[in-house]
């Protein structure tokens, strides 16, 4: 998945984690969205670093993909 070119480097990094933990559980983007209340395309764009995850929302994936908010920046080096 190609990610923007603009996008800051910690973007890039959440949104490959979203996805890792997505699959990983072997959730589709669709089930996801639905988990968090928005479109399989907003997923897919967040994935993508297209557009950036608030806070609040980040946590609604936390919890929907059993982790804390924790995982999506462990492992970013700086």
């Amino acid at each position: 998945m190609k990610h923007r070119k603009n996008s800051h480097p910690i973007d890039n990094y959440v949104g490959k984690k979203l996805r890792m933990r997505r699959t990983i559980l072997g959730i589709s983007q669709a089930e996801l969205a639905d988990k968090v209340g928005i479109s399989p395309q907003q997923v897919q764009k967040y994935e993508a670093a297209i557009n950036r995850i608030s806070v609040s929302k980040l946590w609604d994936f936390a919890k929907a993909l059993n982790t804390n908010t924790e995982y999506f920046f462990r492992g970013y080096k700086d």
